[in-house]
């Protein structure tokens, strides 16, 4: 092993600081109205950074547009050190989106939907052994191995939910970046889906969450990134919970509810 002054050891120090996800002064507009005016948003190797904001913040715009679905006005992305327009290794980021029906209306079962999410690995070639484990190991982090056969029309939207972040893990991602995956989730759910999040921090995944509540997340999270009217006005530890939001027996944290104001100035 290379020693830490060694051109190697500096050359794979470098690469662990390197971002794996950068927007750099990105500005984007819905429509005519600018919805991110200059934002900057890292994530590094191993590292978990929630966005917040309230409602139209721009926090989805922002996820959206570092995977492309939303172009950018101004400003760039890079993944891995590789420009958006030339990346190609989307095998490596695993994406949820907002909350949606798992199959988009489409009759499938569980583990139908879920294999789809390694496509990006398998591209034309046939599912070999690697992938199939790949996906029934997905399917048991989400606590849905039992069910792997059911239809997913039968599923609660909790359900839908671990369907979905195994339909994403069903790639092997390094990155994973997950529009609100708390939304309208009951708490059972809510406990797997930190359980099997937990688990993808532990193998070394970077995390990029949009997120209204940071709930049983909170101990995971290192970095929050706080967004308003599509500006950054905060980027350090998360804001803490105060009054009833604080209470070991609440089931949600709202660190930007408006009648609890957090760290003042920060979210609202």
């Amino acid at each position: 092993m290379p020693e830490r002054g060694s051109t190697l050891g500096g050359k794979a120090h470098e690469a662990l600081q390197e971002p794996v996800i950068a927007l750099r002064d990105a500005t984007a507009t819905l429509g005519s109205r600018p919805v991110l005016r200059g934002v900057d948003l890292t994530v590094h190797r191993g590292e978990v950074v929630a966005l917040l904001g309230a409602n139209g913040s721009g926090k989805s715009t922002a996820v959206r547009s570092v995977i492309g679905q939303v172009p950018l006005t101004g400003g760039s992305v890079e993944l891995f050190g590789t420009e958006l327009r030339r990346f190609r290794r989307w095998d490596r980021i695993g994406y949820v989106p907002q909350r949606t029906t798992a199959a988009g209306g489409v009759p499938a079962t569980i583990r139908e939907v879920v294999a789809s999410g390694r496509l990006s690995r398998t591209r034309l070639r046939w599912p070999g052994k690697a992938d199939r484990a790949a996906v029934d190991r997905a399917i048991e982090l989400v606590g849905l191995a039992d069910r792997a056969k059911d239809s997913v029309s039968a599923l609660s939207g909790g359900q839908h939910q671990r369907v979905l972040i195994a339909r994403a893990l069903a790639s092997e991602p390094e990155v994973l970046i997950m529009d609100e995956p708390m939304a309208g989730v009951d708490l059972a759910s809510q406990e797997i889906l930190a359980s099997t999040l937990r688990h993808q921090v532990a193998e070394g995944a970077s995390v990029l969450l949009v997120l209204h509540e940071l709930g049983p997340l909170e101990p995971l999270i290192d970095r929050a990134v706080v967004l308003r009217d599509g500006c950054v006005t905060h980027d350090g530890p998360p804001p803490e919970a105060v009054g009833q939001h604080a209470l070991p027996g609440h089931d949600h944290v709202h660190p930007h509810a408006a009648a609890e104001p957090v760290r003042t100035g920060l979210l609202t």
